[in-house]
């Protein structure tokens, strides 16, 4: 029987076991996502939470839904790319491109929008 677990079975049925240094970079660079996903769910939650007499109720309100959007994409977008990157490690294949980050560009340039939009009204 396997030492590995019956998810990472699941995930991963075929390679080798990969360097842990390298599944473990794979894992930081996991987490690191899942710190920018919970931070813009948290200015999501808080754009709602907190009444701006600067920012008009509709507008505060869509904010905050594509904030929190961007939070899901970002997370499913980490979850994605972890197993993508680890699938490649195990396989001795080259490291997928990050789609991610064009998504966070986007992501960060329409929260910038919307501020400064707001802002200058």
């Amino acid at each position: 029987m396997s030492e590995r677990g019956w998810l990472t079975r699941r995930v991963f049925p075929a390679g080798r076991e990969p360097d842990p240094r390298f599944t473990l970079a794979n894992e930081r660079t996991f987490l690191a996502w899942t710190r920018t996903a919970l931070a813009f769910l948290a200015g999501g939650i808080a754009l709602e939470a907190f009444e701006l007499p600067s920012i008009e109720p509709g507008v505060r309100k869509a904010s905050a839904a594509v904030l929190i959007l961007i939070a899901m994409t970002i997370s499913g977008g980490a979850a994605v790319r972890w197993v993508r990157v680890e699938r490649a490690l195990r396989h001795d294949e080259p490291l997928p491109a990050p789609a991610i980050i064009p998504v966070l560009c986007l992501a960060v340039f329409l929260a910038a929008l919307v501020v400064a939009v707001s802002v200058l009204r």
